[in-house]
């Protein structure tokens, strides 16, 4: 990473109120040069064919059809490099101008096997509008269907032991947020568990790479132009708020404090609580601990660290949280002091990655009917 140490911001330098408000689409400007945002399908190994007549661009490959929805943005980029790699996917793809035609992109929503979605709120939306038939799989990466649609299952296969049935049945498939994906894999197992009562009003910290800001944040620190460290969301209303709320189970929002580090890939999401929150059973690092080690026993992607865990830190003491780059893995660890009768939770994941386009990618494989962790 280049020098992000303190400095005046220029008078260019956008101000942003909400990390995740400005991931728009930049898709006319030069792809950025960093190790997560550039997505290249080499010739050599891909066939590549071009109708000058539909400037539609094809990348051959065998079996399921993929159009991205939105490819030319950071999760669009991460989803195609992460499919572009199979031999049991097409990808299909609409290029320049044609990428804001309504019809074009109607006829590829409506052609494909699947489409992913990785595009605004309000475009989402629009996009599953113009899907006519009833065989797409519709795979949303935008914060639109999460929470309160009627026809959508939330795209977390390890919520619980019925989420990976629904999903791989499902033709609407909500992708989580990043987010969320750490702080409800870290609460649900004990709110199912009755160690962590419904309501309970929680605190939730987090820090993302500067890549879950998409382009417009990426360049900024490309540039060296952006300060080291930075808290947002201080309207505290979060757009993750609802869906961390409803599929934890807590059903009250939590306290959010997000934030952004000076690297650019990587998450760590924490939750920290005091023994008297808890219900009587559950006030031990042992039960804590052993509620969330039983719900993800046989899960492939999301691992537990064994209690207290400390002797991998960096020189001792620290967790990085770039750790699980270019991964779809969720890493879960519990520290807890029973003396004192606290605990804290911390749930690590790349933001790209079990964030976003890997847990678009895991969805897909479920919807198709193919092995959970192909490509991944």
């Amino acid at each position: 990473l280049r020098d992000t140490r303190s400095r005046r911001p220029s008078a260019r330098v956008p101000r942003f109120p909400d990390m995740h408000a400005f991931s728009v689409s930049l898709a006319a400007r030069p792809v950025l040069r960093g190790r997560s945002c550039v997505s290249r399908v080499s010739r050599s190994q891909k066939t590549v064919t071009r109708s000058r007549q539909s400037h539609t661009l094809v990348v051959a490959g065998t079996k399921n059809t993929v159009f991205i929805d939105g490819e030319a943005g950071t999760t669009g980029l991460q989803v195609r490099d992460r499919l572009s790699k199979r031999t049991d996917i097409e990808i299909i793809s609409l290029v320049g101008d044609d990428r804001k035609d309504t019809a074009k992109r109607a006829e590829m929503l409506n052609k494909c096997d699947v489409a992913i979605l990785c595009l605004p709120d309000d475009a989402a939306i629009e996009a599953v509008s113009l899907v006519t038939n009833d065989t797409t799989v519709i795979i949303d990466a935008s914060t639109a269907h999460r929470v309160g649609v009627d026809g959508w299952v939330y795209g977390f296969p390890e919520l619980n032991d019925q989420q990976k049935v629904l999903v791989s049945n499902s033709k609407r498939i909500a992708n989580p947020g990043c987010y969320p994906t750490g702080m409800i894999a870290l609460c649900r197992p004990l709110v199912d568990a009755g160690i962590l009562p419904e309501n309970t009003g929680l605190v939730v910290h987090a820090v993302s790479g500067f890549s879950g800001g998409g382009k417009a944040l990426m360049a900024i620190h490309h540039a060296g132009e952006a300060e080291p460290w930075g808290a947002y969301g201080f309207n505290l209303q979060h757009k993750h708020l609802p869906e961390m709320a409803e599929y934890s189970k807590v059903g009250r929002k939590p306290l959010f404090c997000p934030a952004v580090g000076s690297f650019e890939q990587g998450m760590v999401v924490s939750v920290p609580l005091h023994y008297d929150q808890l219900h009587e059973k559950g006030r031990s690092g042992a039960a804590i601990h052993g509620a969330i080690e039983e719900r993800y026993k046989d899960s492939r992607f999301v691992s537990v660290r064994p209690l207290n865990e400390t002797s991998d830190l960096e020189r001792g003491a620290f967790l990085r949280p770039d750790s699980l780059n270019d991964t779809n893995d969720l890493e879960l660890s519990v520290y807890a002091n029973d003396d004192d009768g606290m605990a804290w939770l911390v749930a690590r994941l790349d933001n790209l990655g079990k964030g976003a386009s890997g847990a678009a990618v895991q969805n897909l494989n479920l919807a198709l009917g193919l092995d959970e962790d192909a490509g991944l």
